[in-house]
């Protein structure tokens, strides 16, 4: 089947127990009443929906999905199953945070057909876990992973944070240490970001004490990659580790433009050459679920942009022959003189079709991808 005639579906829960000190996403703690009635505009959100292509992926993530009743996330892929051709095989993602979760979920889950776990841990030391405002400590961790396994569970994430405050190469290598001797099927790792308008922000943006400089960051890093990748995990993106076979097929189609529709308070969407988001106002929401905001019709020069900047996030990196084949013009007229410059430079390497980030690409990465922006 051609992946144009494949879509993703994208459901957004908001809710959290407590916004950890980091976050800037949009979500917030609310009670079981105003949960209920989102859910409930969630329903009308996808039965307002008519898409006849085939569902190869579904994520539900926030916020903390697993806040919410179990039997409402099973209310919402019954709807999702009604309204859309999902397949058989279809990798099908609940995000879940230690703390929040029990077996009776983990039952609930498995019969609405979810098959793919995401534990949001970020570190193995409960210091760092009090530090990033988090709700649970890593023994909690351990009872929710081990009780996913116990229920059927084969494909499981974990959440890791890098780049923390005061965090040593031997810190993080502990947490790497025990993490991979979980055998989880994958590792996402991910470097903190200061986002304005968090208490971290307000913490360390002016003085930045305790946080690791540049090169501190980079090295712990490549102390994540090179330990993973020794311990059977394939680097496939920037900030994602699996092991064969067990890259997330949901994140890798939109890294690669296909089309995905999302649902819930300020969820985007890719559809049909078009990007936009549903509205950020909770009231606005339960009003009027179908409300869309900031729709942006991409022109080829967009669509080139993107399939440059998020292909080469794969360590794969982007096909030529697949770029020429999509839009009008051959690589080498559109982008080849950018490329030849990076390739120069020791940025990017081409191996026959492919062109990709070096380790030096991947340290600068925004910059490479700037290089294909057009004027």
């Amino acid at each position: 089947m051609n992946h144009k005639d494949r879509i993703g579906l994208y459901i957004h829960i908001p809710f959290c127990v407590r916004k950890c000190d980091y976050c800037d996403f949009l979500s917030f703690p609310a009670h079981a009443d105003v949960q209920l009635s989102y859910m409930d505009a969630l329903c009308k959100q996808i039965d307002a929906t008519d898409d006849d292509r085939s569902v190869a992926s579904v994520y539900i993530g926030g916020g903390t999905p697993s806040v919410v009743a179990p039997e409402q996330i099973e209310r919402i892929l019954c709807k999702l199953n009604k309204r859309f051709c999902i397949e058989k095989d279809a990798e099908i993602t609940i995000e879940v945070n230690p703390g929040t979760v029990t077996g009776a979920h983990f039952d609930c889950y498995k019969r609405a057909g979810i098959n793919r776990l995401s534990i949001g841990l970020q570190s193995a030391w409960d210091d760092e876990l009090k530090l990033l405002g988090r709700i649970h400590d890593y023994q909690t961790f351990l009872q929710t992973f081990h009780a996913a396994r116990e229920h059927g569970f084969d494909n499981i994430n974990i959440d890791l944070m890098t780049a923390l405050p005061d965090q040593t190469a031997e810190k993080l290598q502990h947490s790497l240490s025990a993490i991979t001797a979980l055998f989880p099927e994958h590792i996402s790792a991910y470097s903190l970001i200061l986002e304005e308008d968090t208490p971290f922000y307000e913490r360390y943006a002016k003085e930045r004490a305790g946080l690791p400089d540049e090169e501190t960051e980079r090295k712990l890093y490549y102390l994540t990659r090179d330990f993973l990748q020794e311990n059977g995990f394939k680097h496939y993106e920037i900030s994602n580790f699996a092991r064969p076979g067990y890259e997330s097929r949901h994140n890798s189609a939109c890294w690669r433009r296909q089309d995905y529709l999302g649902f819930g308070l300020g969820a985007s969407s890719l559809n049909h050459g078009m990007r936009y988001h549903n509205c950020r106002d909770m009231e606005t929401y339960l009003a009027d679920p179908c409300k869309m905001e900031e729709m942006l019709v991409l022109s080829e020069k967009d669509c080139m942009e993107e399939f440059m900047f998020l292909g080469l996030r794969m360590l794969d990196g982007i096909s030529v022959s697949d770029f020429s084949k999509t839009f009008s013009e051959p690589f080498d007229e559109v982008f080849g003189d950018a490329a030849k410059r990076l390739i120069d430079s020791g940025l990017l390497e081409r191996e026959k079709d492919h062109l990709k980030l070096t380790d030096q690409g991947i340290d600068h990465g925004n910059y490479v991808f700037s290089c294909f922006l057009f004027p």
